[in-house]
């Protein structure tokens, strides 16, 4: 499965849930927007440390979705790959298997 149909099945999954939960995934919602806008930090690194830390939990879903948002943002592929180094320093072997994946991703998401 492609990055791009992975992208699609997490927001229908991501829709299905907000369905079932509307209250619980709106305050979410807002955690997430109150979280990553721009401020001291930019959105654009915010972005790119969340996606260090999807890397660490080994979270596949959260990669996607933060690759993208960090490509919306205006990340480059060499910030990304600067940002995997920290994840995999901070991760270890594990870490290595899931960079891999975020810089497929990129690589696929942003062409």
């Amino acid at each position: 499965m492609s990055y791009n149909e992975k992208a699609q099945e997490i927001r229908n999954e991501a829709r299905t849930l907000y369905k079932a939960l509307p209250e619980v995934m709106t305050a979410f919602q807002g955690v997430m927007r109150a979280a990553s806008k721009d401020g001291a930090v930019s959105a654009r690194i915010k972005e790119l440390t969340a996606l260090a830390i999807a890397v660490t939990a080994r979270c596949e879903g959260c990669i996607v979705f933060h690759v993208q948002n960090a490509i919306r943002h205006g990340a480059t592929r060499e910030e990304l790959t600067e940002m995997l180094a920290i994840a995999i320093e901070m991760g270890g072997g594990p870490a290595t298997v899931y960079g891999a994946k975020a810089l497929t991703a990129f690589d696929e998401l942003s062409t």
